[in-house]
């Protein structure tokens, strides 16, 4: 593999898995089963906030794409599109639209994941035929699946390249205002950015505990009984707030924060009206 004098390898690509296991769940570890540098690697995922300012090698950019383009596409659709915003007073905007996340600007590559449904509006009117499931929900849901998952293969590229990411879905708070300054057609949505750099040494966090596997894996029909899902949040809330202490966070547990998050319309930041945007922007979704 290439590398670059400034790129940092991921952490020995998490080689240990005893430790990578603990780091991603705290006091209740799973299981450990077959291991590789692959698995490794995406369990040392961290999202980072603050970024260097030394640009990606020459052709990154590209083979990040190679990767998200290798993704699964339903029908082999291919229902989204990146933008790869440059200009600095672009990225300004969008730093305010997304609350003021200076990240956006700092990152050497920003990125905006579409979901895209007017390429095959474009095909339908080439081909003078009428494409009557584009206007259905399930279609605009298969492109923003698809753009998603295409994001995520780009991640795990940026990762293995020694860069660091972290998703913005802030832009969804005014997504026409990001249509706008992007030129995206009718048909084209902005489901999240997307910031990939180097991070900052005061920036590289630690990898963030995840809820227990006993929580959100379930064998054959969904469910567990209320009273050990209970107990295995409060857990899981020990163990987060420790890492949010730890962090400089403040005392944030999961619990805590999924109500702040959704126990309000507020908290949404705009998003309660996406669907009448989404309509005006070209995504009937019947």
């Amino acid at each position: 593999m290439d590398t670059h004098p400034a790129i940092p390898q991921p952490a020995s690509m998490a080689r240990d898995k005893a430790g990578a296991l603990a780091a991603r769940y705290g006091r209740a570890v799973p299981q450990a089963g077959p291991w590789n540098d692959a698995i490794g690697l995406l369990l040392s995922h961290r999202s980072v906030r603050g970024y260097r300012p030394d640009p990606a090698p020459p052709g990154t950019l590209e083979t990040i794409v190679a990767a998200a383009q290798s993704a699964a596409t339903s029908s082999n659709l291919q229902t989204w599109s990146v933008v790869s915003v440059t200009d600095p007073a672009a990225r300004t905007e969008l730093a305010r639209i997304a609350s003021n996340q200076k990240h956006i600007e700092e990152c050497p590559i920003f990125l905006v994941w579409c979901a895209d449904l007017s390429r095959l509006a474009r095909l339908a009117e080439a081909e003078r035929v009428e494409l009557e499931a584009l206007p259905y929900f399930e279609t605009f849901l298969v492109a923003a699946i698809d753009a998603a998952l295409a994001a995520q293969n780009a991640t795990v590229a940026a990762e293995a390249l020694g860069l660091s990411t972290v998703y913005i879905g802030a832009l969804r708070n005014r997504p026409e205002e990001v249509a706008g300054l992007l030129g995206l057609p009718s048909g084209v949505m902005a489901v999240f950015g997307h910031c990939i750099g180097y991070a900052k040494p005061e920036a590289a966090a630690e990898v963030k505990p995840r809820l227990p596997q006993s929580v959100v894996l379930h064998h054959g029909r969904y469910g567990m009984p209320a009273a050990q899902e209970a107990a295995a949040r409060r857990a899981y809330d020990a163990t987060l707030q420790e890492f949010s202490e730890r962090n400089g966070m403040g005392k944030v547990d999961w619990s805590g924060r999924a109500i702040n998050r959704t126990g309000t319309i507020k908290a949404l930041s705009g998003r309660h009206i996406l669907r009448e945007t989404l309509n005006r922007m070209g995504f009937p979704l019947k």
